[in-house]
């Protein structure tokens, strides 16, 4: 297991996004680092379930997060003006909340099978 304290986040590969997320992550959840995974409009990608191949990927490098840096807490963000989906600011907060409960439904499965809690944040 890693050293020091991580959160996990689901964010858009937009440079924009990434420092802010993590000096919010890192000061809410009080950790020293967070394991960042990257997709253009993530939150389309986990809301629609079309490409189940990325969802896989994503998935599987939460895991990695999980299991190798202990990190229990799990972000998914989305952002205005994002390129990978050019949605209006009315659409986004459905896709963040299919998108959410698809993340949380995963590793609420994966802790049962682990005999752990579930820490919801």
């Amino acid at each position: 297991m890693a050293e020091g304290t991580f959160a996990t986040v689901v964010n858009c590969m937009d440079g924009r996004t990434q420092l802010p997320v993590i000096e919010y992550l890192k000061k809410k959840y009080g950790v020293d680092y967070v394991d960042s995974i990257t997709e253009p409009g993530p939150i389309k990608i986990l809301a629609e379930r079309t490409y189940l191949t990325i969802i896989d990927q994503i998935k599987k490098r939460v895991g990695i997060s999980v299991e190798k840096h202990g990190s229990r807490h799990i972000a998914v963000v989305g952002h205005h003006d994002c390129a990978g989906n050019p949605v209006d600011k009315a659409t986004q907060p459905a896709q963040m909340e299919k998108a959410k409960k698809l993340i949380e439904a995963h590793w609420k499965k994966q802790a049962a099978e682990r005999k752990e809690p579930v820490r919801k944040t």
